[in-house]
């Protein structure tokens, strides 16, 4: 479905009305925070909008068999990249929870959630999970924007006292190859040239 800028705008003001954060919102309408705080502005141009690319990925979130089949790739890409150098598949929430419970359980690995808190403060990791203290990891997480929440993730983990040894997405919306040092890939760039 494809919505116009006044339908976005309206989206955002409805999610923003029910409680969610900016970045919760640009996770369900896959838009990059930057997008979606343009479209927040109550005086925003049409000619100044942020350059973006919106990402549906609805045909493979919904069906868990659809999520697998993507999931095996990611693991090939892993396995590629760093073997079994790796002990814990980070999700990140929310749409890369699926993701990383599937690849967790391909690859008979741990698994651990992070969300994030808001736009200024930095994530949470989940304590129900797996703890990522001295374990190697890969985060996974659905779409990369500006890198906002990838670098803040990887931050985190690192401070808990993990060794990040690559970040994974869906689809890479921009043309960045890894993220502050760590390898950065994805099944997909849409990127603009």
């Amino acid at each position: 479905m494809h919505l116009s800028v006044d339908e976005l705008r309206e989206r955002v003001e409805e999610f923003r009305a029910s409680g969610l954060t900016t970045q919760q919102i640009a996770d369900e309408l896959s838009l990059s925070q930057t997008t979606v705080q343009w479209l927040s502005a109550s005086d925003y141009e049409v000619d100044d909008k942020p350059l973006d690319v919106k990402v549906g990925w609805r045909s493979i979130a919904v069906k868990g068999d659809r999520i697998e089949a993507v999931s095996y790739i990611f693991c090939d890409i892993i396995d590629e990249m760093i073997g079994d150098e790796v002990d814990v598949i980070v999700g990140v929430s929310i749409n890369g929870i699926a993701f990383a419970q599937s690849i967790s359980s391909m690859m008979d690995l741990e698994f651990s959630i992070v969300r994030s808190i808001s736009e200024d403060a930095s994530g949470h990791l989940s304590q129900v999970y797996a703890s990522v203290e001295g374990k190697r990891v890969v985060i996974v997480d659905d779409v990369y924007s500006s890198g906002t929440t990838m670098r803040k993730t990887a931050l985190d983990l690192k401070s808990a006292g993990a060794e990040v040894k690559m970040c994974m997405v869906l689809v890479n919306k921009s043309w960045d190859d890894e993220v502050d040092g760590v390898p950065l890939r994805a099944l997909v760039r849409a990127a603009t040239v």
